[in-house]
């Protein structure tokens, strides 16, 4: 529901329901009535979170599942770095199907732990 995207957005971007209500320029009350799915934002404030937030409007309203990354702050040599990795992941999969490639399994019992 709509409510839980909103409170898993604003706990990724560690912001709090005034914080948020701040940098939307809306009170907290409203942004508390959004995470209890008692009230739905209007259009405008969907485009309008969506691009703070940098996901889809689909996302926001749970008809797209997709995950993004926003890339277009990164350095030319960063994008490509960024797409080497993923084209060794894919690569990988091919390989090894349904096995995590060791770094990440390292990574994630890292961040797990922390």
């Amino acid at each position: 529901m709509f409510g839980d995207i909103i409170k898993k957005l604003g706990i990724a971007h560690n912001l709090n329901q005034v914080q948020l209500a701040g940098k939307l320029n809306i009170s907290k009350q409203t942004v508390s009535n959004w995470e209890n799915n008692n009230i739905l934002p209007s259009i405008e404030m969907l485009v309008k979170i969506a691009r703070f937030f940098m996901v889809s409007i689909d996302y926001l309203l749970e008809l797209d599942q997709r995950e993004y990354l926003e890339i277009t702050s990164l350095t030319d040599e960063q994008t490509a770095h960024f797409k080497e990795i993923i084209r060794l992941i894919c690569i990988y999969q091919m390989f090894f199907p349904g096995i995590m490639p060791p770094y990440l399994i390292r990574h994630s019992s890292r961040t797990a732990m922390a």
